[in-house]
């Protein structure tokens, strides 16, 4: 092949009349080789294969098309390597080297891409300040109290500024969805007037032709809640909310390789959102080049709607106490006051807790445990029971290990453990529903302190302190008032003595 130099003078050389037959003798080449480098557009000589010989794969071309085309439709996980191609092929009969199939396999798959996808174009979004973000789930693995764990990673992001924010759930449920506006609207400083999703059944209830959904009457009220517009993507068009997106590799290459390692999911979480400021401050925003993420951020959170107060996120559901004071929920139970018992309450389940509401009354209030059958109790809700039934505090499973207050607890171990012990003390426990912990706690405490361990010592105590105070000392009238009141004075007695004497 020629150098691009000598086509270069074979060229200028025509170009100012020299004949063919000259330039040939001059360098030494064929006529033909010179024609072609006057007839090549920009001197390029390089050469093109117009049709591909295939020796040997010819006879299996077929079979090798079949196998990419089934290779196609299977999931990613079950797509076959190139190798395994061409070992079934050997098996065949093909007799060719694997890079021949790996060529082949090669431009098969770019052609397929030409013609299935045909040049996608996409248009470049921008976002005014304050207008708009968006939202996605994502699920990456870590490491949760020495045990793995797959999280559910909740992402949000500020259109504008480019702000992220990622908060971990052990579900995708929809108060965690709830939650996790609250903080993210939180650690922003406001509030877009737009918020942009995909079509999560938690979010949208149906999809119909375009853009018009049915979105979920709960999420409705969050977005009224912050003066939200929610906005649904079509359905597999990932482009139209690309920034979270490419958020989700970008967190997932960031914050979560290699796999985290945490005491809880709190913990977690707060080093996940100082990681999100950390990374805001040392990255420059991709369209103002002059300024970093943190300082775009700065200058859109007085574009942000205040907010107000934090939605009261939380999915309520209807259940049935049972008679051991319990209720079954996500595969746990959870105690309620003995005053709900064989009654329908309802659960409102938020993303760290859940709270019982029997008749618009909080009957019970725990934090929320996310593994599978067990029982959280609170003893407190069994008093009523107990004072009834003072033998069960030796072995009711809601008193094992009970962490009773420090004056309470040095009450009990002075009394002792035998059934008169029990009784003595579940009397003390009792007046906690009419007195309030606190006042028992000091009773308890005043008793101890004069080394008396008595109930009917510290029920006195309790008596004595819910006595009425005594009435005012009545106030006399200015009008009413003695001009000469009389004075208590008993030696006006012993003058009067002496007068009479001396008389």
């Amino acid at each position: 092949m020629l150098v691009l130099e000598t086509v270069l003078r074979i060229r200028r050389e025509h170009a100012a009349g020299k004949a063919i037959k000259a330039i040939m003798r001059d360098l030494h080449l064929s006529r033909k080789v010179v024609r072609k480098a006057i007839r090549s557009p920009e001197a390029d000589m390089g050469y093109r294969r117009e049709v591909q010989p295939l020796p040997k794969l010819g006879p299996f071309q077929a079979r090798l098309n079949a196998f990419l085309e089934e290779d196609e439709a299977r999931p990613r996980r079950e797509k076959l390597r190139i190798t395994r191609i061409h070992d079934l092929l050997l098996r065949e009969g093909f007799d060719g080297s694997y890079d021949a199939v790996r060529r082949y396999a090669a431009r098969w798959r770019q052609a397929r891409r030409r013609d299935v996808m045909n040049a996608p174009a996409f248009i470049p979004l921008l976002f005014r300040p304050g207008e708009a973000y968006q939202f996605d789930w994502s699920h990456e693995d870590v490491e949760i109290a020495g045990k793995p764990m797959r999280v559910k990673v909740a992402h949000v992001r500020l259109c504008a500024s480019r702000t992220m924010y990622v908060q971990a759930y052990p579900r995708e449920t929809q108060e965690m969805l709830f939650d996790a506006h609250a903080r993210a609207f939180a650690f922003f400083g406001g509030v877009p007037t737009r918020g942009i999703y995909d079509n999560m059944k938690t979010a949208v209830t149906s999809v119909f032709t375009g853009k018009e959904r049915v979105f979920n009457r709960r999420f409705l009220v969050m977005a009224s809640h912050y003066m939200v517009e929610p906005t649904a993507c079509s359905p597999a068009a990932g482009w139209e909310k690309g920034q979270v997106e490419n958020q989700v590799q970008t967190a997932r290459g960031r914050f979560f390789q290699p796999r985290l390692r945490f005491a809880s999911i709190e913990e977690l979480n707060g080093w996940l959102e100082a990681e999100c400021r950390r990374w805001a401050e040392l990255h420059q925003h991709p369209e103002q080049k002059e300024l970093t993420v943190a300082q775009a951020w700065a200058a859109e959170r007085g574009m942000l709607q205040p907010v107000v107060a934090p939605f009261d996120g939380f999915y309520e559901s209807e259940h049935a106490v049972s008679g051991t004071c319990l209720i079954n929920f996500d595969r746990n139970r959870y105690s309620v006051m003995a005053k709900a018992v064989r009654r329908a309450v309802q659960v409102r389940a938020y993303a760290d807790r859940i709270v019982v509401r029997c008749d618009g009354e909080v009957v019970a209030d725990h934090p929320r445990f996310f593994g599978r059958n067990r029982t959280i109790y609170d003893p407190w809700h069994y008093l009523p029971v107990l004072v009834t039934k003072p033998g069960a505090l030796r072995n009711g499973a809601p008193f094992q290990g009970w962490e009773l207050p420090p004056a309470l607890s040095r009450l009990r171990r002075k009394l002792g453990a035998s059934d008169d012990a029990d009784r003595r003390f579940v009397r003390v426990l009792a007046t906690v529903l009419d007195d309030g912990l606190e006042a028992v706690e000091a009773a308890v405490r005043e008793a101890l302190l004069a080394g008396v361990t008595s109930d009917d010592v510290i029920l006195n105590i309790l008596a004595r302190r819910r006595e009425p105070p005594r009435p005012l000392t009545i106030v006399t009238p200015e009008d009413l008032a003695l001009r000469h009141p009389p004075r208590a004075d008993c030696g006006r007695y012993d003058s009067l003595r002496g007068l009479h004497a001396a008389a």
